[in-house]
């Protein structure tokens, strides 16, 4: 055990020794482990957008056993899935890779303007499988965020009382909540803070452009001259909002970008503090052999070995 991860844990001091080993295999995993860095491999995508959408430009994606597979190859900390992809590899990648059941899904078959998701596992499931945590996704913002708000603070009550760590996915989406404004500075820091204020361990958020929407945050900020002009110092002030850094706040990759916007996203993760990404269409729209040598590059990068 290394002394940052040792930090890290030192953070959750309410946990149990189940949920606080589960934390640390989730650290002590793949070729960021030790470092407090995570790059996670996250395919909820099948089920949120539709599988030719998601995986027709790289067949072999349609078959759960191989993102297993390109979790291994790529040396990241964990997997994520929905119930079905996991189970249809759980058996035969045992022991292999650290995995975390995504609880909720939504699809896209209507286009709602106040989302929601529904419950589409359990965490006696994520026993079963052997899974090292649970993911949930909330949408600050929408018209059911408080119905959602109550149903993660019970399953996360549930999963930390057998072990297990929690991942919250906060996406800012609602009504009134449109375009440039899902991911302005003071709503991503609002969710960042909403999920670590409802007991999440890992926090997951969209990167956050420099956009105010709130007016009377917007008034503080310039009031306060809170730096949020450049990404770097957005990330660190997301960051800031979870805890002032006391819990584990990872950022999304998003669409499949070229080379150059990702690991410039990537850097400015880093050296803002923040402590990795989830990688999903990034990482299997792309051939086998190209995802793990951008995935290798992204962790060189969050360690300092790349500039």
């Amino acid at each position: 055990m290394t002394a940052r991860v040792d930090e890290i844990l030192s953070w959750y001091g309410s946990d149990n020794p189940g949920t606080l080993t589960n934390l640390a295999r989730l650290m002590n995993h793949g070729n960021l482990a030790g470092t407090g860095k995570f790059l996670i491999l996250p395919v909820d995508q099948g089920f949120e957008h539709g599988p030719g959408r998601s995986f027709g430009m790289n067949p072999p994606a349609y078959d759960p056993r191989y993102h297993y597979q390109l979790a291994i190859d790529s040396g990241c900390n964990a997997y994520a899935a929905p119930l079905g992809f996991l189970e249809a590899g759980a058996r035969a990648f045992a022991g292999k890779m650290p995995t975390i059941l995504k609880l909720d899904n939504h699809d896209v078959t209507q286009d709602e303007e106040d989302p929601t998701q529904a419950v589409t596992g359990s965490v006696e499931d994520a026993l079963r499988l052997g899974c090292s945590a649970i993911g949930f996704t909330i949408y600050p913002g929408s018209a059911h965020r408080l119905e959602m708000y109550e149903t993660l603070r019970g399953l996360a009550e549930e999963a930390k009382a057998v072990g297990l760590a929690v991942v919250v996915w906060a996406y800012v989406r609602g009504s009134t909540i449109k375009g440039e404004m899902q991911t302005a500075i003071d709503l991503i820091g609002y969710a960042a803070h909403i999920s670590a204020q409802l007991g999440a361990h890992i926090i997951k958020v969209k990167l956050p452009n420099d956009k105010l929407c709130l007016e009377p945050a917007k008034k503080v900020y310039e009031a306060q001259n809170i730096p949020i002009s450049t990404l770097t110092e957005r990330v660190a002030h997301v960051v800031q909002c979870a805890f002032n850094g006391r819990r584990i706040v990872i950022f999304s990759g998003g669409d499949k970008v070229g080379d150059d916007q990702l690991f410039g996203e990537i850097r400015a993760i880093r050296d803002g503090g923040g402590f990795g990404s989830i990688i999903g269409r990034n990482s299997f729209q792309r051939q086998h052999d190209d995802s793990v040598k951008m995935l290798h590059q992204v962790q060189d990068i969050l360690t300092g070995k790349v500039q």
